[in-house]
């Protein structure tokens, strides 16, 4: 369990919760698509790295018990996570999965409070093995939620960018967890926002990141999420990049958090 749980405001008002763990240097994590800060691989890792550092977890915009102010804009995202890092004492280790990574790197770009940076498989699409989405993929998941076809726009998710089999999804339509994947379907336009159209690679923006950098990836992953993965790490100043080995996407964190602990503690 957190050591606290706390409110904070973003710079536009926003409402921000968060947990708080354990005591030391500050480790901001930031979560990917269908997860809040509840999530059990965001607990798993805040509680692994606990007895070492300060750890925060919260819940990005319009999930778990954040506010959701609109319109959105990438932009009030990075001011979410500086808010967070503002109530860690001012500076602070950031680590990001997946479309959080993306969000993490943006972030890094721009926001020097951000001392260490560490992402896991951020899901840029760098050549033709990786899957092809509309340009306007973030509009089109919009409308469907406002349309009220929440389960059409997560699953469109699903299939198109997670590539998730058809039949797999649907199997978990009947679950009865399918509601709570209902309930984050608006943040799915947000995750491709923060990615940008088809996913590109930010690589100019990239290339002005001054912070150390790791960049991990799953040695079972798809191929064009290693890809990926080099990628980033070749436009990163200075990045270094690792493989876990017997890991895919959804990632153990059991073998995350040690990668994550000598990373963060490394002078």
């Amino acid at each position: 369990m957190p050591a606290a749980a706390g409110e904070l405001k973003s710079r536009d008002g926003t409402a921000i919760a968060f947990d708080r763990y354990g005591a030391g240097p500050a480790v901001v994590l930031v979560q990917g698509a269908f997860a809040d800060r509840r999530h059990p691989m965001m607990t798993a890792i805040a509680t692994s790295l606990a007895p070492w550092f300060t750890v925060y977890g919260y819940d990005r915009r319009g999930r778990g018990g954040s506010g959701d102010t609109a319109p959105y804009a990438v932009e009030r995202e990075i001011e979410d996570l500086a808010a967070v890092i503002a109530e860690a004492g001012g500076s602070a280790m950031v680590f990001g999965g997946s479309s959080g990574a993306a969000l993490a790197l943006e972030a890094a770009v721009v926001t020097p409070a951000i001392s260490k940076l560490a992402v896991w498989e951020p899901p840029y699409h760098v050549d033709d093995t990786a899957p092809e989405l509309p340009k306007d993929f973030a509009r089109q998941l919009g409308d469907l939620v406002a349309a009220g076809r929440r389960a059409e726009a997560a699953e469109r998710f699903m299939v198109e960018a997670a590539e998730v089999p058809a039949a797999a999804v649907a199997g978990m339509r009947a679950d009865p967890s399918w509601p709570e994947i209902e309930a984050l379907a608006h943040t799915l336009a947000y995750e491709a926002a923060v990615l940008g159209p088809g996913n590109a690679l930010p690589a100019a923006r990239l290339a002005t990141i001054t912070q150390p950098t790791l960049v991990l990836n799953g040695e079972l992953s798809p191929g064009w999420m290693a890809n990926a993965g080099v990628a980033v790490a070749a436009a990163v100043p200075g990045a270094v990049r690792r493989v876990l080995e017997g890991q895919a996407h959804n990632v153990a964190p059991e073998a995350l958090a040690p990668e994550l602990l000598e990373f963060f503690v490394a002078r």
